[in-house]
């Protein structure tokens, strides 16, 4: 895959201590890239995995330590430590005030924006959150975008919204019943952002995501609660018979595949996904036993209504236009995976699942 040019100019990468924000900013300044990253640093999930996470990308020593904040001259909230290459600032994309100086400030090449609220059975919970930040949140960056002159916006989206459709999930299905907030706010974000790129030419590139994993991931994500449940000896939560399956994909082939987006496209809808027939989560289950050496026991409850029962992504478009395609295996993902729990116990053995 060819390298991404390298800019002067900062890419911003928004939800920079997600699990996704924080591998892309890795890989970003490992080709010498210059990222500026911004988080609300909200408690949807355990903060103090947000923490390590930034904490690592700005070199520090004990990357759990609460992250040192001050106000910049903007009043900005900004690390109190930066390197050369990265620059971290606390923002919600939802503060138009503070998103239009940050634009006054740096003159940015690219927006990745990976910054929303995740999680399809919270968003049937507190609904609006998801609307304001995932939609709301989308277009106070186009807005941004449109008034400091910068063109290019890859934005990441979901697959959930294939719900219903016939697999394997090819861009040009129509997604028009999305089956929970979560869905219908990203949903938003799309449509929103190709007005955008209708009305004043910016460059999208949407990435449809499917079931990422790897280490240092998401509490609130299966993968990650059933490598502690079973490591601690706790009941394994499973919604459903475990027949569910899905087209896991590593976090570093998603990273890649959203660092290659950045050139230039028009407006496109790109599916990012292993490719491959989907894994059950009983076979997950198994896989990550195996690798524990560990037995789990299963609570079984019922199937959840705003869950899909398969996803498989087709990425022939990704292979077209990115020369993209995943090349880790969920088998070496799992393993990599349970390494860094393994490797991490200091950390994991009291985040909230």
């Amino acid at each position: 895959m060819t390298l991404v040019k390298k800019y002067n100019s900062p890419i911003l990468v928004t939800g920079a201590a997600g699990f996704i924000g924080a591998k892309t900013i890795e890989l970003l300044l490992a080709e010498g890239n210059t990222v500026v990253g911004v988080d609300n640093l909200n408690d949807y999930y355990d903060i103090r995995l947000k923490d390590y996470r930034i904490n690592c990308l700005l070199g520090h020593s004990e990357p759990q330590k609460t992250i040192s904040l001050t106000n910049d001259s903007d009043g900005l909230e900004k690390a109190n430590f930066s390197t050369e290459a990265f620059t971290f600032y606390k923002l919600d994309i939802e503060n138009e005030h503070n998103l239009s100086a940050l634009f006054k400030k740096y003159s940015f090449t690219s927006v990745i924006n990976l910054a929303a609220r995740a999680g399809v059975r919270y968003s049937m919970e507190n609904p609006h959150v998801y609307m304001t930040t995932n939609a709301n949140g989308t277009l106070n960056l186009l807005e941004a975008m449109r008034h400091n002159g910068v063109k290019k916006m890859v934005l990441a989206s979901t697959s959930s919204l294939y719900a219903g459709q016939e697999m394997p999930f090819v861009e040009t299905l129509p997604v028009n019943t999305p089956i929970s907030p979560y869905a219908a706010s990203k949903k938003s974000a799309e449509v929103l952002a190709y007005s955008y790129h209708n009305l004043y030419g910016l460059d999208i590139s949407v990435v449809r995501y499917f079931t990422v994993f790897g280490p240092c991931g998401r509490p609130d994500m299966c993968i990650f609660r059933f490598v502690e449940w079973i490591e601690k000896g706790q009941p394994i939560e499973l919604f459903g018979d475990g027949e569910q399956s899905r087209d896991f994909t590593y976090v570093e082939d998603i990273a890649k595949g959203t660092i290659a987006a950045q050139k230039e496209i028009g407006y496109e809808i790109i599916n990012l996904g292993g490719g491959n027939k989907p894994v059950s989560i009983n076979q997950l289950i198994e896989q990550i036993e195996s690798r524990l050496r560990k037995k789990g026991k299963v609570e079984r409850k019922p199937f959840h209504k705003a869950d899909m029962m398969t996803t498989w992504a087709e990425i022939s478009k990704a292979k077209r236009l990115l020369d993209w395609k995943a090349k880790t295996s969920v088998n070496e993902g799992i393993q990599k995976t349970v390494d860094w729990h393994k490797s991490n116990r200091s950390l994991l053995n009291n985040i909230i699942l």
